[in-house]
């Protein structure tokens, strides 16, 4: 009897969790990993430090190579292939490659085709527009500022990728502007961390512009372009880099039938499977479950993706692994300043239904005569249930390690009288006799009025 075969469309996060997964499950399984790039298997978060210089080679984000796959792990991981069609009835994929054509068939297909940046922007195509989403975007960038040297540039987005793109941008000696066309930095942003935020951005030269949505990308004098947003306002500028977010690629899958969710990502159960049997789907083109609202969420980000491919992965190779959801957990630095948030903002949680109420404390992040820095934590919290539902922090150490504390937390349901007793380590190097993050939930319980 043949061996199954799965195929896997895409070969960075997600697909290639799932290939392996699949291999150390079923050493049998015939797997074929199509990628329409030049490469699998890197570091996507590590790119804006590509472009800054802070990683100096591309080499290094790459973790294996196709080669790799192929003599250790017998996958045969196929690069510059495009899937251009899914035929669900033949159970077949129709696929271009540099000069040929050519029908694949699968017995089990995962479709891990990852995310798009969001374009729609009119003028987006011009010579000096960039966008930092995958590999062959970040070397494209770093090697325009390494060359032309331009002088003023816009970054189009202030999420953390946007910011990261700015810190980037300075490490070049580009003076830039942020246009982010919400009222907050890192969506959701709690007011009191995002000050923390746009003074850091300032204190190194760069201006950030709220509700500044951008209209046009119009050619300029000699090679520059003018960015046009708001009513009718423009800055002038030689490089532009694009962070307007990530739209999930899937236009191949509804074409085959595959469902949507109302993110507007494939939808799938807790098992990374869709609608149509035998195919799974994973990473930047799915969506999953918030574990504090209960509903869909499209959270596009290199954890959800790996744990997601390696779910579709093990099912796919006959297992029955499940994925729960996330609590939208996310960790970036500004010049230096830890940046946290997970859960659910107050704007976010009254929208979804609940009674919420935030709290804002500052402390220091350890003991102040070991060097303690200040760190600002907010709690989010249900005044019905007392249930905590999300959290930021911020500070120069101890935001990014502290906000795992508030993710368990989120996963576990805990209410704020569990989490005010929880036994956290401490010692003069690490934190204070009384946690930050335990001294913003006894003010939490103060202001709902639950004291126990």
């Amino acid at each position: 009897m043949p061996a199954e075969r799965l195929v896997v469309i895409g070969g960075v996060a997600a697909g290639m969790s799932a290939a392996s997964r699949a291999r150390r499950l079923n050493p049998r399984m015939e797997i074929v990993v199509l990628e329409k790039g030049d490469y699998v298997s890197y570091g996507t978060c590590g790119l804006t430090y590509l472009v800054s210089g802070v990683v100096r080679r591309p080499e290094d984000l790459i973790v294996y190579t196709p080669e790799f796959f192929r003599r250790e792990r017998d996958v045969d991981v196929r690069t510059g292939h495009e899937v251009v069609e899914i035929v669900p009835g033949k159970k077949e994929v129709e696929v271009r490659a540099a000069d040929s054509t050519y029908a694949l068939k699968y017995d089990k297909l995962v479709l891990a085709a990852g995310g798009a940046p969001a374009t729609s922007i009119p003028g987006v195509e011009r010579p000096c527009v960039f966008t930092c989403n995958d590999l062959r975007g970040a070397l494209a960038l770093r090697d325009f500022l390494l060359a032309r040297r331009p002088r003023r540039g816009v970054v189009i987005g202030g999420g953390y990728i946007g910011l990261e793109a700015a810190e980037a941008l300075r490490a070049h000696d580009v003076d830039v502007t942020v246009l982010e066309r919400s009222d907050t930095l890192l969506e959701g942003l709690e007011p009191e961390i995002g000050f923390w935020v746009n003074e850091r951005l300032a204190r190194h030269g760069i201006r950030a512009i709220l509700n500044a949505a951008v209209n046009c990308v119009e050619p300029g004098l000699d090679e520059s372009v003018q960015v046009v947003y708001g009513p009718r306002q423009e800055l002038t500028a030689e490089v532009v880099v694009l962070t307007t977010g990530v739209a999930p690629r899937v236009e191949l899958a509804a074409r085959a039938g595959v469902e949507l969710g109302s993110t507007g990502a494939i939808r799938t159960d807790d098992r990374q499977q869709t609608n149509l049997p035998s195919v799974y789907a994973a990473g930047d083109c799915a969506e999953t479950t918030h574990l504090v609202t209960g509903g869909p969420v499209y959270v596009p980000l290199g954890t959800t993706a790996n744990k997601q491919g390696r779910v579709a992965g093990e099912n796919a190779a006959g297992g029955n692994a499940r994925f729960p959801g996330v609590v939208g957990t996310l960790v970036t630095k500004v010049f230096g300043l830890e940046v946290a948030k997970t859960g659910l903002s107050q704007e976010a949680a009254r929208a979804a239904g609940f009674s919420a109420e935030a709290v804002t404390i500052e402390a220091r992040s350890r003991a102040r005569y070991l060097g303690g820095q200040p760190l600002r934590a907010t709690l989010v919290v249900d005044r019905e249930s007392g249930r905590l539902l999300g959290g930021q922090l911020a500070g120069e150490e101890g935001a990014a390690r502290r906000i795992d504390v508030l993710a368990t937390a989120l996963a576990a349901r805990m209410t704020l009288s569990d989490f005010v007793h929880l036994d956290l380590g401490y010692a003069p190097p690490f934190g204070p006799v009384y946690d930050p993050l335990l001294t913003a939930a006894w003010e939490a319980l103060k202001k709902i009025g639950r004291r126990r």
